[in-house]
């Protein structure tokens, strides 16, 4: 009922509840009924996000008369699934070498790359999508430089491999491995500095470390701020005629909306 409603007697109340599909709720086996019109539902799917209806039937006696007569409301509840976000990051840094043709470069990256996975292996996170350029560096002070230019994201990823959901602990360990490599490269700075009677050939910028913050949805889930002002941050539900095939944080419109389900993976 309303909260107005709930601040009345109401005599004989009776709860009827309607689900996304049309069918009568009572009996189901994924929900649990109360007596009191409460409804919760069990072991929820995207599939079962839409439309609930709750009509409530109570009667109105006539203080004068006594004569009853039975008075219907009906309350409607969009309800979604959604997912907390999954996190990730992007870390960009560049180093200092010799030149952009060095053979050394190659190596150097590979060796990095090496180093930063074992950083992190024990958080269960990676190192994907690793890039690796060179540039040449006009400066004002210095003149040409050579830079290697690289990035790549840091991920977590066994949330995708286990049954249960464990965005809340995927999410604090891609946040260690953030600061974890970040202390690495703060290191270097302290070790060229101090540690080093000869500047490596290729060595770290001073501060080039910087990371940007990156969200990701599951398929079949996407960020709507407008639609889900509420929950802004949230990877809810794709509507039906719209789709999310991959990671991305926007649900898709389906050119020929045949898609009649929450969640859809394709068109």
């Amino acid at each position: 009922m309303d909260l107005a409603r709930s601040q009345e007697e109401v005599i004989d109340p009776k709860y009827l509840w309607i689900g996304p599909d049309g069918k009568n709720l009572e009996g189901q086996m994924y929900v649990n009924l109360r007596e009191t019109g409460k409804l919760m539902v069990m072991g929820f799917k995207e599939s079962m996000s839409g439309a609930y209806t709750c009509t409530l039937s109570h009667k109105i006696i006539e203080t004068t008369t006594q004569e009853e007569r039975e008075v219907f409301e009906a309350y409607k509840f969009m309800v979604y699934a959604y997912r907390e976000a999954d996190h990730a990051y992007q870390v960009f840094v560049r180093f200092a070498t010799k030149e952009c043709e060095l053979a050394a470069n190659g190596q150097f990256f590979e060796e990095l790359k090496k180093i930063l996975n074992n950083i992190i292996s024990d958080l269960m996170c990676h190192i994907i999508e690793p890039s690796c350029k060179c540039h040449s560096v006009k400066t004002p002070k210095q003149g040409l430089l050579h830079e290697l230019f690289v990035s790549f994201q840091g991920w977590e990823d066994v949330c995708h491999q286990v049954p249960y959901d464990c965005e809340d602990v995927t999410n604090i360990k891609v946040q260690e491995a953030r600061d974890r490599i970040g202390e690495f490269f703060s290191k270097q700075t302290y070790a060229l500095k101090h540690e080093f009677q000869t500047v490596p050939t290729i060595h770290y910028v001073d501060n080039s470390f910087s990371v940007t913050h990156i969200d990701s949805c599951r398929p079949g889930f996407g960020k709507n701020d407008i639609t889900h002002k509420n929950c802004a941050s949230c990877c809810v539900v794709c509507d039906p005629g719209t789709y999310s095939p991959n990671s991305d944080v926007t649900c898709q419109i389906c050119a020929r909306p045949r898609v009649k389900k929450y969640g859809a993976r394709s068109c």
